[in-house]
């Protein structure tokens, strides 16, 4: 059993950034592979960013690369989601998960085993 929960989120101006992070519970941290997503109102969760178990395996949706940045951190249980240049489609309530699937599986969210409870990133023009 893994439990996530995401913060960072918040209000940030057009060209702003926002580091979000996700703590997880539970002594097998490691042996997950996690995900960022988001979901705007109105729109399906989509992927964003995926981190392999180990850090430097990262995997990115084309459209944000560049601009979002993923990283984990195993003594903390964490991983974080560096986001640069925001812009107002960038607002979403941002959901981190975890994974028992291949890093190939990372953009695919039927794949993840836990999901967070979201926090929300506003990004106003």
């Amino acid at each position: 059993q893994v439990t996530l929960v995401e913060s960072g989120g918040g209000l940030v101006q057009a060209g702003g950034s926002l580091r979000l992070s996700c703590a997880a519970s539970g002594r097998t941290f490691s042996s997950y592979r996690m995900g960022w997503f988001r979901q705007a109102p109105g729109k399906e969760r989509e992927f964003v960013a995926g981190i392999g178990r180990i850090a430097s395996n990262t995997y990115y949706t084309d459209s944000l690369k560049g601009r979002f940045t993923i990283s984990r951190d195993s003594a903390k249980n964490t991983i974080y989601l560096q986001m640069t240049s925001l812009k107002p489609d960038d607002t979403a309530v941002y959901y981190c998960a975890a994974t028992t699937g291949s890093y190939s599986q990372l953009p695919d969210r039927s794949a993840y085993d836990y999901w967070g409870q979201g926090t929300q990133v506003t990004v106003s023009s």
